[in-house]
C-alpha cells in the first residue's frame, strides 16, 4: 500500500465522522448560498478545525465565491480545498544542512514521542544518513529503556546515562559520539513532561548551550510531538511548549485513531508552526513527511 492510500485509510475516522458531512453538504445543496456556508461552518468546527480557523476559512470561501462568481457547489468545494491547502501551508522538510545536524524532540509522556524519534531515525537511516540517538529524557527510566529498545530495532547507536542524570551531560556525551562517528544527525529525546515552564526553559537552554559549545554552527530543529486524539487540547499544549521553547516543527501522531484530523489546520493557523511529520499507524513506515495537498485530497476524495 502506497503512503497516499495509507493516509486515506489513516484519516478514515476524520473523513467518515466529519468530512463526509462536509462532502454531503456540497452534494445536497443545489446552489451556493448563506445556508450552505452556515452548515459548512458547523461541520468544520465539529472536525476540530477550531473556531478561529473556521471563521477565516468561511470568510475566505465567501470572498472567493463572490470573486469567481461561483454558482455550483462542486466549484465551491474545489475552492474550499484550495483554501485549506493554503492555510495549512506546504510541508517543510527538516533542516539538516550541517554535519552533524541536531534534532531536539520534546513532548509530554504518552504522545508517541519515543516511537516518533525511532521512526524519524529509521527514515533518515533509510535515506543514507547516519544517526546517533541521545536519551536525554532522564526523568523516567522507562523512557531511556524504551529508546534503547527502539535504537536496537532501528539499528542506530544510542548514548544514555542512568535515570535522574543531568540531560545536558547526556547531550555532551552524545555530541562527542556524533563527532567521533562523523554522524549526519544527532536526535535528542528530551523534556518528557510539561513541568514548571521555568524549569523546562532552563533545561532546554542548558542543552542548547552544550550544543553551541560542542557543535558550533550546527543546524538545529526543535520538534514538538502532539497526540492528534486530544484535539484542541493538543493545540493548548503546543501553546504552552511554544512559550518555553523555540519550536520549529510539529510531529502529529495517532491521526489514524481519531476523528479530529482538523487539528492540522488549527495548529498552523493558531501557532504558525509547520506540521513536519504525521503518523497514521503503528508501523515503522507510518510516520511520513507532511504534505498539505495529499492531506486535503485524502479528506475529500470519495
Amino acid at each position: 500500500m502506497g503512503f497516499f492510500e495509507k493516509l486515506k485509510a489513516g484519516l478514515k475516522k476524520t473523513k467518515d465522522a466529519v468530512f463526509k458531512q462536509v462532502n454531503d453538504i456540497f452534494k445536497h445543496f443545489v446552489s451556493v448560498d448563506e445556508d450552505m456556508l452556515e452548515e459548512l461552518e458547523e461541520a468544520l468546527i465539529a472536525a476540530d478545525v477550531g473556531f478561529e480557523a473556521t471563521e477565516e476559512i468561511i470568510e475566505r470561501l465567501r470572498d472567493t465565491i463572490k470573486e469567481r462568481r461561483i454558482k455550483e457547489p462542486s466549484e465551491a468545494k474545489d475552492a474550499l480545498m484550495e483554501i485549506l491547502e493554503e492555510m495549512i501551508g506546504k510541508g517543510e522538510q527538516l533542516e539538516l544542512s550541517s554535519t552533524p545536524a541536531v534534532v531536539l524532540v520534546i513532548g509530554v509522556n504518552g504522545v508517541g514521542k519515543t516511537t516518533s524519534i525511532a521512526k524519524i531515525a529509521k527514515r533518515l537511516k533509510d535515506s543514507g544518513r547516519s544517526v546517533v540517538l541521545a536519551a536525554a529524557d532522564t526523568f523516567r527510566a522507562a523512557a531511556i529503556d524504551q529508546l534503547e529498545e527502539w535504537a536496537g530495532r532501528v539499528g542506530v547507536p544510542i548514548v544514555k546515562h542512568t535515570e535522574g542524570s543531568d540531560p545536558a551531560a547526556v547531550v555532551f556525551d552524545a555530541a562527542s559520539a556524533a563527532k567521533a562517528k562523523k554522524a549526519d544527525v544527532l536526535i535528542v529525546d528530551t523534556a518528557g513532561r510539561l513541568h514548571n515552564k521555568k524549569n523546562l526553559m532552563n533545561e532546554l537552554a542548558k542543552i542548547n548551550r552544550v550544543i553551541d559549545r560542542e557543535l558550533p554552527g550546527v543546524s538545529r530543529e526543535t520538534l514538538l510531538v502532539l497526540d492528534a486524539v486530544t484535539g484542541q487540547n493538543a493545540v493548548n499544549q503546543a501553546k504552552e511548549f511554544k512559550n518555553a521553547a523555540d519550536i520549529t516543527g510539529i510531529v502529529l501522531t495517532k491521526l489514524d485513531g481519531t476523528a479530529k484530523g482538523g487539528i492540522v489546520i488549527s495548529i498552523k493557523k493558531i501557532l504558525g508552526i509547520p506540521v513536519k511529520y504525521i503518523g497514521v499507524g503503528e508501523g515503522a513506515d507510518d510516520l511520513q513527511e507532511f504534505d498539505s495537498s495529499d492531506f486535503v485530497k485524502a479528506l475529500f476524495e470519495e
